[in-house]
């Protein structure tokens, strides 16, 4: 038996590929299906099941091509219904795999058809709990996102989660092995762990969501306090996953279009297309082409830009470094960005060759920001307020960036005002909506908190803020 954790850190997503006896499962597979194919043919086996914990709402997965190419069944758990073939599970139902079974967990709460995949080992012992988004590392799934479908409020979720949680899942061996869908940085939940695997043991010691002592209203208080609205994408992905999406080759190879400057231009004003430029931020901050948002593909690249543009349908142009247009479509699409028109041939270098209108961000270091700071200075952080509320810049204004859209009137336009994030990357991402919104008074602190928190600027967190009041 062989467990592969195939992990994808600008998703903060786990995949899992495991094996016996010449057979194979896959447990929700990113849409991108060769990687899994081409282990399935190193290590001779075949696939025989692919598991789905779930609807899933932030990636679309590759169930779909990933049966047509292998002839695998796809599984769901009680109450799914999808538009292609498939096997709907009974709680309890047992699949054979080589010399292991996986024994169904109906765990509903983060979505209805929530299930979890228990691998028995071929000593017939309980190994490992593939938990989706049920039970993370340090956290359990989000009872909001799947109330419209489910008809119940998220209280109401949130109540069956704390069920599942205690009858499925807190009754297994301390030693079984957790292996949840996501890690830190996933909008899935809201305190994940960095660390991707633990034990059931561990989680009932160091999870919130699983103390012992804890009542049904406590659960339900806690996992509902804090919750950000989800990102706009996340509907729209969960019905590609519900009813099939376009082959992922065909819309890389649609893709794949290298246009000249002048076709880039008149593509971009014909079109409506937003102009997106994947550079580094501080590349970008020295130049760009007016209007661009700079989402940097060196970051969580696909969850910012289903935040920052929720519109999967949306038309887009990129810009890339030169080479990486591949890697950008590809990582677009597990999104279900499926509409690039194209990309700059050459990249931005050839827009400045071709002497075009460019447009830049004055971005300052913590140290000049210590020096220009006064009491009368608006500073803008864009942080989550989790981390706002840890420790923040006196007098700092908390707009997090999964908001900026909606609260664009809330930068003054006729004062100057500095903005920064955790490290300059969503800071960056804000700064270049705002140029693109026409505000231009502002700086952007380079090395965001972390370059200030080594200076001497003045600084206070929640529990100071409100020891003041």
């Amino acid at each position: 038996m062989k467990i592969e954790q195939i992990y994808t850190g600008c998703l903060a997503q786990g995949a899992y590929y495991i094996t016996s006896n010449n057979e194979a499962v896959i447990i929700d597979p990113l849409r991108e299906i060769d990687p899994y194919i081409q282990r399935a043919k190193k290590d001779k086996v075949n696939i025989k099941y692919i598991f789905e914990t779930h609807f899933h709402a932030d990636f679309v997965s590759g169930h779909v091509d990933l049966a047509k190419a292998t002839g695998a069944t796809i599984v769901y758990g009680p109450g799914a219904q999808t538009a292609f073939q498939s096997h709907i599970a009974k709680d309890g139902e047992v699949f054979e795999v080589g010399d292991i079974t996986f024994k169904v967990l109906h765990t509903p709460g983060h979505t209805m058809e929530s299930t979890c995949f228990l691998l028995i080992d071929e000593k017939g012992k309980d190994n490992a709990v593939f938990t989706g988004d049920t039970l993370f590392i340090g956290d359990v799934g989000r009872p909001d996102l799947a109330q419209k479908a489910a008809s119940m409020t998220q209280e109401q979720l949130a109540g069956k989660l704390y069920h599942s949680l205690r009858s499925k899942l807190m009754t297994l061996a301390d030693e079984v092995t957790v292996y949840p869908a996501h890690g830190a940085g996933s909008s899935c939940g809201k305190n994940m762990s960095k660390e991707t695997v633990s034990t059931i043991g561990d989680q009932k010691k160091l999870n919130y969501a699983l103390r012992a002592d804890m009542t049904e209203q406590e659960f339900i208080k806690e996992v509902t306090d804090g919750l950000l609205p989800p990102p706009g994408y996340f509907g729209m992905n969960v019905q590609m996953n519900k009813s099939g999406y376009e082959n992922i080759e065909k819309v890389l190879a649609r893709g794949m279009n290298p246009l000249s400057v002048v076709a880039f231009e008149a593509a971009a004003n014909e079109t409506g297309a937003v102009v997106l430029d994947t550079r580094n931020a501080q590349i970008f901050s020295e130049g760009f082409i007016p209007n661009s948002i700079n989402i940097g593909v060196d970051g969580q690249f696909a969850p910012w830009v289903g935040a920052m543009l929720p519109d999967v349908a949306q038309s887009l142009l990129l810009i890339t470094e030169e080479g990486n247009e591949g890697e950008v479509l590809k990582r677009l699409a597990r999104v279900g960005y499926d509409h690039v028109l194209g990309y700059l041939q050459g990249g931005f270098e050839a827009w400045l060759k071709e002497g075009k209108e460019i447009d830049t961000v004055n971005r300052i270091s913590a140290d000049t920001f210590e020096g220009e700071l006064t009491t009368d200075t608006i500073v803008f952080d864009v942080r989550k307020p989790g981390e706002f509320e840890a420790e923040h810049v006196e007098g700092a204004i908390n707009i997090p960036l999964d908001f900026i859209n909606e609260e664009m009137a809330s930068f003054p336009k006729d004062k100057p005002f500095i903005i920064h994030c955790a490290g300059g990357y969503r800071s960056m991402i804000a700064s270049s909506v705002l140029k693109a919104r026409g505000i231009e008074n502002f700086k952007e602190v380079a090395g965001g908190f972390g370059a200030i928190s080594k200076t001497a600027v003045p600084k206070t967190n929640f529990v100071c803020a409100s020891t003041k009041k």
